[in-house]
């Protein structure tokens, strides 16, 4: 068992305890609140003066897909072949003994969902793991968490240079559309069949690998910077019925009332950088804050290897000092990323029963100087500062 004691507790389930305690036993935490006495053989942390959070948590990158320090070599996240690969599985391509996972857990980044690029229509199944581990198969905390879809000049530009669909927008919808439709019809006759073999269709990968998105079991997820890209993964997901996330929404801040009245989640980012491409000119710190300020749930992320994964906390500070508030923007980063991500069963707050992923401080966590004490994954200390 392990304390953490005398810690400037923030659960981010609502409560705070200026001189509170965490109890952990196994991977759990078993208690939260103040004057928590240390049971015979716990080994106890004393946090005094230090900010103690739940883990952080990315809601969407790239770690383990693009290897730190390498071209093509470590380049896994694009099968750059065929503009529909819904049956890519993250999981397939991840190396977790990229040295970014190290980094991110020593600055308090505990999970991210990470998975394929957007060079596909579709591009394949997203995965939420932990950041410690040497198997990706022990890290997984849900796989599949989501389906990627992208919209927008990545698609057009990777096939408009093999001169294939798609090479506008309408080609990218297009195919979505048509890949759905073929999903819903192989779907039907599976239901049809009702379990006889000679009556269900030949098995197709893709197809079977959009099931879990027809079932409403995870969502699309929606790579698109621009407000038009926006409202058609909007529409699509409307005309099957499916749930989504938009990813990206660099132009969100110029459509809130849009945006509000779909209370769709909203995964805010990559902000810091070049206006690399055309789509990213209204490209913007403030737009978490606009979003978030008019009452929408929103998730900042780095989209990792675009912003290093250690750098998140940097990210919603930044969005902080244009008009973020403060409590808002570690939720985006914390709970409100686990929500979005639909494993806010396990991580995303310190509380009873959830996964011991906790993040200790040496300041407040949106500090640049800040740096990380002690990082606690499933229960054990991966990291502690010397």
């Amino acid at each position: 068992m392990i304390l953490i004691k005398n810690g400037i507790i923030n659960t981010m389930s609502g409560k705070k305890y200026e001189k509170g305690c965490v109890l952990i036993e196994g991977t759990k935490i078993v208690e939260v609140g103040e004057n928590i006495s240390a049971p015979k053989g716990a080994k106890v942390i004393d946090a005094k003066g230090m900010f103690v959070m739940p883990g952080i948590i990315d809601a969407h990158c790239h770690i383990g897909l693009w290897e730190d320090a390498m071209g093509f070599e470590g380049a896994d996240g694009n099968e750059m072949t065929n503009p529909i690969t819904p049956h890519m599985r993250a999981i397939d391509g991840i190396n977790p003994m990229d040295r970014c996972f190290q980094e991110a857990y020593e600055a308090g980044v505990t999970a991210a969902m990470t998975g394929p690029g957007s060079a596909n229509v579709i591009g394949g199944q997203f995965a939420v793991v932990k950041t410690y581990g040497k198997r990706v198969d022990d890290m997984v905390i849900k796989a599949p968490a989501a389906m990627k879809i992208a919209f927008g000049e990545n698609p057009k530009r990777v096939y408009h240079s093999k001169n294939q669909m798609p090479e506008t927008r309408m080609g990218t919808a297009a195919l979505l559309r048509e890949t759905l439709l073929k999903a819903v019809e192989y779907k039907t006759k599976k239901e049809n069949a009702k379990g006889d073999a000679e009556k269900m269709p030949a098995v197709d990968i893709k197809l079977e690998a959009l099931l879990p998105v027809l079932n409403r079991e995870i969502p699309l997820k929606a790579h698109a910077h621009r407000a038009d890209d926006m409202f058609t993964a909007l529409r699509i997901a409307k005309e099957f019925n499916l749930k989504i996330t938009l990813d990206h929404v660099t132009e969100g801040h110029l459509i809130v009332d849009e945006l509000k009245n779909e209370n769709v989640s909203l995964i805010v980012g990559p902000s810091f950088g070049e206006r690399s491409k055309i789509e990213l000119k209204e490209l913007s710190f403030k737009t978490p804050g606009v979003l978030s300020n008019a009452g929408m749930k929103i998730a900042i992320m780095t989209d990792h290897p675009v912003i290093p994964l250690k750098h998140l906390p940097m990210c919603a500070a930044y969005a902080v000092k244009d008009g973020m508030k403060e409590e808002e923007a570690l939720k985006a980063i914390t709970i409100n990323a686990a929500q979005i991500l639909g494993v806010d069963d396990r991580i995303g707050s310190l509380e009873k029963g959830k996964d011991a992923d906790i993040a200790i401080f040496d300041g407040n966590p949106l500090e640049i100087k800040t740096k990380a004490c002690y990082v606690l994954i499933n229960g054990n200390i991966v990291y502690e500062s010397k």
